[in-house]
C-alpha cells in the first residue's frame, strides 16, 4: 500500500462517520517552494480531512484587503503562559506566539516548505544548499520590518542561534540547534549555518514551529540564565517584538491574549482582521460547542472529545464545521526513570534518584501489555484516533496499515508472567509487592474528560495484574506551563507515569526522535525545559540519533528511524496508545485556513478571512 493510500484510508474513517465541511482556502501571499526529495524522507500526502466543496454557483467574490475585518476570536482550551516559543512547553504556547514571531519558512500541509522572511527555499539545485550538505545559506528578504519598525536583518538571525545555543538559556527548541559548526552573516541579508558533519535535513533550524526568529535588539541581554529570570527578559518573554501579521497588545497569561494588526507586516493586503482574541481555558467538549453549537468563537483548536459527543455537536449544532487534518500526533504514555517521590526534596527527579521499581524492564513491559489499546481507541476516540504501538506511524514509516496496528494486542497473562518472573507477588489486597515496595504508581495527565476516561480505563487494565493506580489531572494551563517554579508541568513529570500527546512538526522526523536523547534529558540544571523528560538514558538510542543526523541516503534514513522508535517501544521509554488525526472547529462564515500536521495550526492566520 503506498502513502497516499493509507493517508487516504484513515481520512476515509474519519469522513465516513462525521459531517466535514471544505477547509475554505485562500491562495497563499507566496507559492510554496517544494523541497526536492532528494533532501529528506519524502512527506507523508496530507489529505485534506474534509469533504470536497460544493462548486460554486456564481463567480466568487474578491477577497476582502487588510484590516476590513472586526475581530477574529480563537479558543485554546489550554490557555497560553508565556509567548517566547523557545522557552515554551506547551503547544498553545507555540501556537499563541505565532501570529507575531515567524520563522524563515513555514511548511504547508503537502510538507511543502513556504517562505516567510526568506526570499527563497534553498535547495541543492539553487546554490543554498551545499552538494555535499555541510551547510544551508538563506538569503533574507529585504522588505521585512519588525513591529517596533527597525528592519530585520541576519544580525537577528544569527543572534537567535548564539541565544539558544547558551545551554543556561534552556530552549525547549534546542534540538533544532544541535549539530551545528557556526551560524554567521555573510552580508545583511544572508545567513550561512554550517554543519559540523553533513546534514542530511539541513532544514532542521529556522523552520515551522521551531524556528522562530528573535529580535536581537529586544532580547540580547535575555541569553543564559537571564533568559527566564531577569526583570526585562521576563516581559519580553510575554510580549515579543515580531514581523507577523499582529502585535501584542495585551497579554493575561493563563487566560487572553489580545493582538492587534500589525501596520507593518510585509503583506499589503494582509491580514483581513483588525483585532484577533486568543481566549484561554475551559475544556474540550465546551470549545466544540461554542464553536459548532453557540457560534461563540471563529475556531476553536484541539477538539479531542469523545467521538459520539462530536460527532452529535458536528450533526446538530448548525454554527460551525469541524476541520479535520493529518498529524504525526500520538497519544502515549511517558514512563518516569527517576524517583518522584516528594522526600527526596532537591534531588528529587535527578539521576542521582533512578525510580525504585520502572527501572526494572519486566515492569514497563507488564505495564505496557496490559494496556487494551483498541478498547481506547474505538470506545473513546472512534475515527478520531486508531490504536499504535509505533511513533511513526506515517509513511514512509508505516508502509501499511497492519504495520499501524501491529503488536498493539492487550496480553494480561503474560503480563502476569513478567511480574512473577521479576519477582512482584500478590498481597492480601491484591496489589504486587517486592522487596517491602508495593507496585503502586501516580499516572498524571491534563484536565480533559477524554484523558481521564482513559485513565480509568488504564487503571482498570492495571489493576488486573496487581498494579495499584492513583489517578491525578492538571489543569492544561499548568500541565503544559513553563514555569520553572510550577512542579506540576511535564517538564518536571513529578509522577510516575504521564500522558499527553505530541509529534513531529515536520516531515522529517530527526529533531522529534533526537528529543529523546540522554543529554536531552529535563533536569533542575535547565530549568526543567529538556525534551527528555522521562530522564530516559540509551547510549545505543543516542547514537542512533547521530547515524540519523549525518545519513545522506533516504532510504537508510527511513530504516534508522524505525530502528530508533523501535528501540524507544522495545525499552519501554513510552507507551504509544492511539495516533491522532488533529480535528479543530471553525465558524461557518470563517474562510482561508489551511491547517499543517507539520507546522503551527495558526501558521497562515494572515489568510484567514471572513
Amino acid at each position: 500500500m503506498n502513502q497516499q493510500r493509507i493517508w487516504s484510508w484513515m481520512v476515509a474513517l474519519f469522513v465516513g462517520v462525521m459531517v466535514l465541511a471544505a477547509c475554505g482556502s485562500a491562495p497563499s501571499a507566496q507559492a510554496p517552494t517544494t523541497v526536492p526529495a532528494t533532501t529528506a524522507p519524502a512527506p507523508p500526502t496530507m489529505a485534506a480531512g474534509a469533504t470536497a466543496a460544493p462548486a460554486p454557483t456564481e463567480a466568487p467574490a474578491a477577497r476582502p484587503g487588510r484590516g476590513e475585518g472586526d475581530t477574529l476570536r480563537i479558543l485554546y482550551w489550554q490557555a497560553p503562559t508565556i509567548l517566547n516559543n523557545h522557552l515554551a512547553v506547551g503547544t498553545k504556547d507555540v501556537e499563541a506566539s505565532r501570529l507575531v514571531l515567524e520563522p524563515l519558512a513555514a511548511i504547508d500541509p503537502e510538507g511543502n516548505f513556504v517562505p516567510l522572511l526568506a526570499e527563497e527555499i534553498p535547495t541543492v539545485e539553487n546554490g543554498g544548499v551545499a552538494p555535499d550538505f555541510t551547510s544551508i545559506t538563506w538569503k533574507l528578504r529585504k522588505d521585512i520590518k519588525w513591529s517596533d519598525g527597525s528592519d530585520f536583518t541576519a544580525a537577528d538571525v544569527v543572534f537567535t542561534y548564539q541565544y539558544c545555543a547558551d545551554a543556561k538559556t534552556a530552549c525547549t527548541s534546542v534540538a533544532a540547534f544541535r549539530g551545528i559548526k557556526s551560524v554567521e552573516a555573510l552580508d545583511e541579508y544572508t545567513v550561512k549555518v554550517t554543519w559540523q558533519a553533513p546534514n542530511s535535513y539541513p532544514y532542521q533550524v529556522f523552520t515551522s514551529t521551531r524556528g522562530a526568529i528573535l529580535q536581537k535588539a529586544q532580547f540580547e541581554k535575555c541569553v543564559g540564565e537571564a533568559a527566564s529570570t531577569a526583570a526585562d527578559c521576563q516581559a519580553a518573554n510575554l510580549a515579543p517584538i515580531g514581523t507577523g501579521p499582529y502585535k501584542v497588545v495585551e497579554f493575561k497569561p493563563g487566560d487572553v491574549v489580545i493582538y492587534a494588526l500589525n501596520e507593518l507586516y510585509r503583506d499589503p493586503d494582509r491580514p483581513f482582521f483588525k483585532r484577533v482574541e486568543l481566549k484561554g481555558g475551559g475544556d474540550a467538549p465546551s470549545a466544540a460547542r461554542a464553536v459548532l453549537q453557540a457560534g461563540e468563537v471563529d475556531w476553536a483548536w484541539n477538539l479531542q472529545v469523545e467521538a459520539a459527543v462530536l460527532q452529535q455537536l458536528a450533526n446538530q449544532g448548525g454554527q460551525g464545521n469541524l476541520v479535520t487534518y493529518n498529524t504525526a500526533n500520538v497519544e502515549r504514555l511517558l514512563i518516569n526513570f527517576t524517583n518522584p517521590d516528594p522526600a527526596l526534596g532537591e534531588e528529587r527527579g535527578q539521576f542521582s534518584q533512578p525510580h525504585p521499581f520502572l527501572t526494572d524492564l519486566k515492569v514497563r513491559q507488564a505495564l505496557a501489555l496490559a494496556i487494551d489499546r483498541k478498547a481506547i481507541a474505538e470506545q473513546l476516540y472512534g475515527p478520531a484516533g486508531y490504536p499504535t504501538c509505533t511513533l511513526l506511524w506515517y509513511p514512509p514509516f508505516a508502509e501499511s496499515v497492519a504495520d499501524i496496528f501491529k503488536d498493539c494486542n492487550q496480553d494480561i497473562a503474560e503480563a502476569n508472567r513478567l511480574l512473577d518472573e521479576a519477582g512482584w507477588t500478590r498481597g492480601p489486597d491484591g496489589i504486587r509487592v517486592k522487596d517491602g515496595k508495593r507496585l503502586s504508581l501516580l499516572f498524571q495527565t491534563s484536565v480533559n474528560t477524554l484523558r481521564q476516561k482513559t485513565q480509568e480505563l488504564i487503571k482498570a487494565n492495571w489493576a488486573e495484574i496487581g498494579v495499584e493506580t492513583e489517578l491525578k489531572s492538571v489543569d492544561g494551563s499548568v500541565f503544559f506551563g513553563s514555569d520553572p517554579g510550577n512542579p506540576d508541568n511535564i517538564g518536571h513529570f513529578f509522577a510516575d507515569i504521564q500522558m499527553y500527546t505530541t509529534g513531529a512538526t515536520e516531515p522529517d522526523p530527526t529533531s522529534h526522535l533526537c528529543g529523546w536523547i540522554s543529554s536531552a534529558a529535563s533536569q533542575k540544571e535547565n530549568e526543567w525545559r529538556g525534551t527528555n523528560n522521562m530522564r530516559w538514558q540509551n547510549a545505543e538510542y543516542d547514537a542512533l540519533c547521530e547515524q540519523l543526523r549525518n545519513e545522506l541516503d533516504a532510504n537508510r534514513r527511513v530504516a534508522i528511524a524505525r530502528q530508533m522508535d523501535a528501540l524507544i517501544v522495545s525499552d519501554v521509554a513510552m507507551i504509544p496508545l492511539v495516533a491522532r488525526p488533529r480535528v479543530a472547529g471553525a465558524s461557518k462564515d470563517l474562510k482561508g485556513y489551511k491547517p499543517s500536521g507539520w507546522d503551527a495550526e495558526l501558521w497562515d492566520v494572515a489568510n484567514w478571512y471572513k
